[in-house]
């Protein structure tokens, strides 16, 4: 029986999300092309076809993070006209997306990546201050709109939003699943909320 043989960009893709899978069960120092190679039914040797190094699969996966972060975006503004639920359904949606994917923590705050290399750390920042840019537009958008106060300053807003995420994660994470993140950030955002809407 003849393999199917898949595009460039959809291999990459594939091997990304293997990684992302095999990051979350094993840690960055678990992480090599062997294994993800074995997880994608591929022979080692055709992994380097698509990329040079386990650096450049790292890359890949922070990219597939950054598709994740900003098609949950995406997604809001088809669900809701209103940008205070935008910004509602944006936390649920991205605490869901930590929690169904455990190695974006670890990804995070690897010493390899969120504190090691350079460009790695560029890159990750880089995808970081592009969400919160996202996050920002909404808000702007609230203030225009007249449901979000117009005294606060939306660059400030969108890091406090981000901080109503990274603890709950954080503690699910040393938890082991244990902390109910999803209960927290819901109860967050109802005093965030009260914080941020127009009276």
């Amino acid at each position: 029986m003849m393999t199917k043989k898949l595009g460039t960009q959809v291999r990459q893709d594939q091997i990304a999300r293997a990684a992302l899978s095999l990051l979350a069960a094993h840690g960055l120092q678990g992480l090599n092309i062997e294994r993800v190679a074995q997880r994608i039914g591929m022979v080692p040797s055709a992994i380097y076809r698509h990329f040079k190094s386990k650096d450049e699969i790292l890359v890949a996966v922070l990219e597939l993070i950054e598709q994740r972060l900003l098609g949950n975006v995406q997604a809001v503004y088809q669900e809701s006209p209103d940008c205070l639920e935008r910004l509602r359904l944006l936390l649920m949606r991205h605490i869901r997306l930590i929690r169904e994917n455990e190695a974006i923590p670890r990804i995070i705050f690897s010493e390899a990546v969120g504190f090691g290399d350079p460009a790695r750390r560029a890159r990750l920042y880089g995808i970081i201050e592009g969400y919160l840019k996202q996050v920002e537009e909404i808000l702007r958008r609230g203030q225009r709109e007249g449901t979000i106060r117009d005294d606060l300053d939306p660059a400030t807003v969108a890091v406090m939003f981000l901080g109503l995420i990274q603890p709950a994660a954080i503690l699910w994470h040393v938890s082991a699943g244990r902390f109910d993140a999803t209960g927290q950030v819901s109860r967050a955002w109802e005093i965030f909320c009260e914080a941020i809407r127009t009276k």
